[in-house]
């Protein structure tokens, strides 16, 4: 028998999601993502740092805290009415890391908190939504705005995957309404945070077994603590089991909690550890930079040009040209006539927003680059604008 009475594989459990609520979800949230409370406590809110963060630690996604309540949009500055939301998205998913938002409700104003959730998803253009739903839930009275909520959410949010954020045993928090959450969800990511204990691998299959029990049962993507909490913390080898485990169990990913903790320097062995291991087979993916540098090193102008949108602009100090057609003719030129069989190499890399700026160096049959330095804006995870600069020494 499987631990804890796990009594289906993965076959039968993807047919019992297909057959249950007819359809199965294709995971769109999957491998290592961090929650990010306050952007403020994280590298002081600078999104070119917290991309570089989240870049070094492999990260898939990561959930941004949007809004509290019916009322409370957050991470937004009102002293300065500055939504600190955009800048760390717009960096974050121009280097290919999916930016969901997270939401704790109430329960007292349900219309309030959905219209909130819809607003502030649709607006920050987010790749999913996370409601976190907790204590208050327990009260009874709680059960119909539940209903309401998720009747308001799910009319406003159509197309957008959602998940459901609570305690890791339902068991012991029978009164929280799950099923009316988790119907109207896609995912369900409970917080398997084994405070005052040093068992990460008991407690998320608990928990995995507990939810998978559950009337709408849905994709686990459990949370896992890398924080400190009156006197207790993990260990960086129980992080780095949890991490196992979860993936021994079949689990597409693991979040932890949170960013805002763990990339202090008191919690850097932690991060170490969540960065450190490799969740995929595959490498999480490149940078715009890093991979325009590998397909010039292909040679290949199609491939390259594909990088581009269909508008783009490439701009040099002689002229300017619109178009991936054209974009594409450049590089067969610079292929062929100007760098003959080169090899690039970035030299240096900044991120600012959707912005790469970037130096280069190459050797050519034809000669050599030293002073390389680009300009790239990134729209929709491909290039929308490209400044280059070189000049070429010949051989003598």
């Amino acid at each position: 028998m499987p631990e804890y009475g796990i009594s289906f594989d993965d076959e039968e459990r993807d047919l019992r999601w297909t057959e249950t609520h007819g359809r199965f979800c294709h995971m769109t949230i999957a491998g290592k993502g961090y929650y990010l409370w306050k952007i403020p406590q994280v590298a002081r809110g600078d999104p070119s740092a917290i991309v570089a963060r989240a870049l070094e630690a492999g990260l898939t996604h990561v959930l941004i805290k949007i809004a509290d309540g019916p009322n409370w949009v957050y991470n937004y500055d009102y002293a300065t009415k500055t939504d600190l939301v955009p800048p760390v998205r717009d960096a974050l998913q121009s280097a290919g890391i999916k930016v969901w938002g997270w939401h704790y409700i109430w329960g007292d104003d349900p219309v309030g908190e959905a219209r909130l959730a819809v607003n502030r998803v649709r607006s920050l253009n987010l790749d999913g939504y996370v409601i976190d739903a907790e204590s208050q839930f327990k009260d009874p009275d709680k059960k119909s705005a539940a209903e309401r909520f998720m009747r308001d959410l799910k009319s406003g949010l159509t197309g957008i995957p959602i998940g459901f954020s609570s305690y890791r045993y339902p068991r012991l928090h029978p009164e929280v309404p799950y099923d009316i959450f988790l119907q109207g969800c896609d995912y369900a990511l409970p917080q398997v945070y084994f405070e005052l204990a040093h068992n990460p691998e008991e407690q998320l299959a608990m928990s995995v077994e507990q939810y998978y029990a559950l009337k709408n049962a849905r994709p686990i993507v459990p949370t896992g603590p890398t924080y400190h909490h009156n006197g207790w913390r993990p260990s960086a080898d129980e992080v780095e089991r949890f991490m196992h485990k979860a993936k021994a169990m079949g689990l597409e990913g693991v979040n932890f909690w949170s960013m805002d903790f763990a990339t202090q320097d008191s919690m850097a062995d932690l991060w170490r550890t969540v960065a450190g291991f490799q969740w995929s087979k595959d490498p999480p993916p490149a940078d715009m930079p890093e991979r325009l540098v590998e397909l010039l090193n292909q040679r290949d102008a199609g491939q390259v040009a594909a990088l581009y949108t269909d508008r783009a602009a490439h701009v040099t100090g002689a002229r300017t040209i619109v178009g991936r057609e054209l974009i594409e003719a450049w590089y067969k030129a610079l292929f062929k006539k100007l760098l003959p069989k080169a090899r690039f190499e970035m030299t240096s890399k900044s991120i600012s927003g959707r912005s790469r700026h970037v130096t280069w160096k190459a050797s050519s049959d034809n000669g050599s680059v030293s002073d390389g330095n680009d300009t790239l804006g990134l729209q929709d995870g491909l290039i929308q604008y490209h400044y280059t600069y070189f000049t070429i020494t010949h051989p003598a």
